[in-house]
């Protein structure tokens, strides 16, 4: 092959690669938002009986989107496993800013907002989810909020922190994967909070959702800094236990 042949088909092996890796992300950063428009917005209708359905197509769509990153992954760049080895790195910087976050949550909820009528519907949309998985009691909100906030929280950083932001700064520079995929993280969380927070997508879905994308800038620096998932992970656990307990004061009190 002469030279100018070679360099030809280099280029269009390195313009099928990167087509690969865009069309691989942008599937990575639609998907959660798919599921949460179809979980929230068009499978629970207004039944208040539990739906098996729901709670299959919910669990079958988290298998969907955990397995992606680990099999595209081991197809085309193995070596990106490295950084799911335990690395102790950043772990008191995840606290302190998870402290302060969680002091601010609490805060915010328990001495601003907690009696101002913005969160006037949100039990009822809380209830009514937990009722159509089949978790609409004390007990059951305690498992959901250990799973979302223990396991969950953890599959979240591979996918969003590991994955999409360690697969975007192949392709773009570092700056800008920390702000596509703290965009995308966020995109889910509008749909989720809208359905949350009826009426009141402005004022408080909207500013809550950014809010969002502001903690995953922070988780997908952590991540970088370190090279571990296991900061940006600890921080993402404590920050979503005290969301939890902001819900289970909005359904039980205390």
């Amino acid at each position: 092959m002469t030279r100018a042949g070679a360099t030809q088909a280099g280029a269009t092996q390195a313009g099928a690669t990167r087509a690969r890796e865009w069309t691989a992300l942008l599937l990575a950063m639609g998907f959660p938002s798919f599921m949460s428009w179809l979980e929230f917005w068009v499978l629970p209708g207004e039944s208040t009986e539990p739906d098996p359905a729901l709670t299959a197509i919910f669990v079958g769509g988290k298998v969907v989107q955990f397995s992606f990153p680990v099999l595209y992954v081991w197809l085309s760049c193995r070596d990106s496993f490295r950084a799911l080895r335990w690395n102790p790195r950043g772990l008191g910087m995840a606290i302190a800013f998870s402290g302060l976050v969680t002091l601010g949550i609490f805060g915010l909820y328990f001495f601003v907002l907690k009696e101002t009528g913005v969160f006037a519907d949100t039990r009822t949309g809380i209830d009514h989810w937990l009722t159509k998985i089949g978790a609409a009691s004390a007990t059951g909100y305690i498992l959901v909020a250990a799973l979302i906030s223990v396991p969950h929280s953890f599959l979240e950083e591979y996918y969003w922190r590991w994955f999409l932001f360690g697969q975007l700064q192949r392709v773009v520079p570092w700056g800008l994967a920390v702000a596509i995929s703290s965009l995308a993280f966020m995109a889910h969380h509008v749909l989720v909070l809208g359905y949350y927070l009826p009426g009141r997508f402005w004022i408080a879905a909207v500013p809550f959702s950014l809010c969002v994308a502001g903690g995953a800038a922070v988780w997908a620096w952590l991540y970088h800094r370190t090279g571990s998932i296991y900061a940006p992970w600890l921080s993402h656990l404590i920050v979503d236990a005290a969301i939890m307990i902001v819900g289970y004061d909005m359904l039980f009190g205390f």
